[in-house]
């Protein structure tokens, strides 16, 4: 199994984004080759899209950026590359935005909580253990047994505070 990228908890904070997202593209394509899966010229250019910037983007902004690089204008293209990222663990949805963002630990197994700035919607992926031994505690109590679980917490990143 791969190795984590060091840096891949720090969509808020100042990095390499091109080392971080040449590394999880790597890893992507190591991924799908394990798998035995197909890493299409536009599953790779969707993943490319995504890997950009840690932000959330819906499936028409992909769709658009898509076509006007010539790779077609058909929603389905969009949909079913976006469903491969997701079914691969290359890809996060976000619910909350009806959106989608690059998985910053492709090849782990894991929950993320997703931290979405409302202002500017930069999307990081933080350590989910503490909050799903809280949300257990509680099933608990009830008599629930949680199965899954998706927790998108949404507030200001660090530099839309600064600008508020």
């Amino acid at each position: 199994m791969p190795t984590p990228e060091p840096n891949a908890d720090l969509a808020f904070a100042h990095h390499d984004h091109t080392h971080c997202a040449t590394g999880a593209l790597t890893r992507a394509e190591a991924i799908c080759a394990e798998a035995g899966a197909r890493m299409t010229p536009v599953r790779r250019r969707v993943l490319e899209i995504l890997l950009e910037e840690h932000r959330a983007l819906g499936a028409y902004d992909v769709l658009n950026r898509l076509a006007a690089e010539g790779f077609g204008n058909q929603p389905p293209v969009v949909y079913r590359a976006l469903d491969f990222l997701v079914d691969q663990g290359l890809a996060h949805r976000i619910q909350r935005l009806n959106a989608f963002t690059a998985c910053m630990h492709p090849g782990e197994a894991h929950q993320p909580v997703f931290l979405i700035c409302r202002t500017c919607s930069t999307v990081a992926e933080a350590e989910a253990a503490p909050v799903r031994k809280a949300l257990d505690v509680a099933a608990k109590g009830l008599g629930f047994a949680i199965e899954g679980s998706t927790v998108e917490a949404i507030g200001l990143c660090p530099a839309c505070r600064v600008a508020a």
